[in-house]
């Protein structure tokens, strides 16, 4: 019952920008971009524009210049378009299963059902199957990412050790920043020519921003970063989350300054640190010893089913005294079913957000109702609670995902960056 990738909730207003593959495209209908062997049309870039155009002003975002909006859009369709195109060509295939599975966690994530969600949706002006194709491009998008990038970090014995020693004192105050930033992308072996273009375009940006010009205006007219229409915000990370790059700047900001133009392999960087907090980094947690009985929904057991099972498992336990160990063991659908459903102790963050709220509900020895997440239907039962500093193999852990998420960032620009590169386009914007 360990956390796995879940999509993100996807706003039902980024559908009204969805791509025209979806949709009839005119016989008329200019060609505006070529991307390998695919195009993007002029009533695909219009979409898009108008949709970053409505999420800007529901941010409260003055609009940049209309010319530079429609290029910044344009390259994030050329980018999506190329990945997933390599995510078809890689055999990422996302089943209707699936597919269902993902709506129903965005609709509960939402406080609705699915036909309530359904409902809203329509009401709002989305087609649903307009809906389901775009959950499928995230869907795609994040495994290609998962594939091609997450699952080639590697993190070191050693760079462990390192990040332990700096972070060793206890009850020492680690930093965290509120930041937002523009990246201006560099291909790989740039020319000289190109190299001064990109500088002296994040040059600009930071002047105009140092002049008193809007940071999220300017995000979304110069920034290459998948946040540039969100103002170039990446909200909360902790020191030891971002590029060192960016935390060897932030040291010396105070909020509301601008850095200088940072320089990467990949490009070039201006912070806008937004806010910093300190926060303590011995703190105690709370952990809990669980046990649950898993079941599984399929083509022969139904939601109904499954929960009208548990709830009986549940009576048979509470009133009737049998015992939850041995139930676990003879209906139980998780591996740990041979230990009687013992999940171990579990910390904050360990399991899916379902589950941890179904924990946090309950007092040790209390039995809760069925809860649903995305693995099925779960009977769940606190055993005891305790709070304590880290274990060395959770603090190792710890370490191990601090320093793969640093990694990972950097790694998935670095990628974008060379299958760009790589990626055939023409521009027929100015194509009439």
């Amino acid at each position: 019952m360990r956390r796995f990738p879940l999509l993100a909730a996807v706003a039902a207003g980024a559908l009204l920008g969805i791509s025209a593959q979806a949709q009839r495209v005119d016989l008329v209908d200019r060609i505006v971009a070529v991307v390998n062997k695919e195009v993007v049309t002029a009533s695909e870039l219009r979409e898009r524009v108008e949709f970053a155009e409505r999420e800007l002003k529901r941010q409260g975002t003055p609009l940049p210049d209309a010319a530079l909006l429609q290029r910044q859009v344009l390259e994030r369709l050329i980018l999506d378009k190329a990945q997933l195109q390599l995510a078809s060509e890689g055999g990422v295939r996302i089943d209707e299963l699936q597919l269902d599975r993902a709506i129903e966690r965005i609709a509960e994530n939402n406080n609705l059902t699915l036909s309530a969600f359904r409902q809203a949706l329509e009401r709002d002006g989305v087609p649903f199957e307009r809906f389901r194709e775009e959950v499928r491009r995230q869907i795609m998008l994040q495994r290609l990412r998962e594939r091609e990038v997450d699952e080639r970090i590697e993190v070191s014995e050693s760079e462990i050790d390192l990040y332990l020693e700096d972070h060793k004192p206890e009850g020492a105050e680690r930093t965290e920043y509120n930041i937002a930033h523009i990246v201006v992308r560099l291909p790989e072996q740039a020319s000289p020519e190109r190299i001064a273009q990109a500088r002296a375009r994040a040059e600009k940006a930071r002047d105009e921003t140092r002049a008193g010009g809007d940071f999220a205006r300017l995000a979304a007219s110069y920034s290459d970063s998948a946040d540039a229409l969100q103002g170039g915000q990446m909200g909360w990370r902790a020191a030891e989350r971002l590029p060192e790059l960016y935390t060897a700047a932030l040291q010396g900001m105070r909020p509301g300054e601008v850095s200088d133009v940072l320089r990467s392999p990949g490009g070039f960087h201006v912070l806008r640190l937004l806010d910093r907090r300190s926060a303590g980094a011995g703190r105690a947690v709370v952990q809990t010893r669980a046990r649950h009985i898993l079941l599984k929904t399929s083509e022969v057991v139904s939601e109904a089913d499954a929960r009208r099972r548990l709830e009986d498992l549940r009576e048979r336990i509470v009133t009737g005294g049998a015992d939850f160990a041995e139930l676990a063991r003879l209906n139980s659908a998780d591996p740990t079913s041979a230990q009687g459903g013992d999940l171990g102790w579990i910390f904050p963050g360990d399991t899916v957000p379902e589950f941890e709220r179904a924990l946090d509900a309950l007092k040790p020895g209390e039995i809760g109702r069925p809860v649903k997440t995305p693995f099925g239907w779960h009977l769940v039962q606190v055993l005891e609670r305790r709070t304590g500093g880290l274990p060395p193999d959770r603090l190792r852990f710890l370490a191990r995902q601090a320093l793969r998420e640093r990694k990972s960032d950097e790694a998935y620009q670095e990628w974008l960056r060379q299958l760009r590169d790589r990626t055939y386009v023409e521009i027929r914007l100015e194509d009439k």
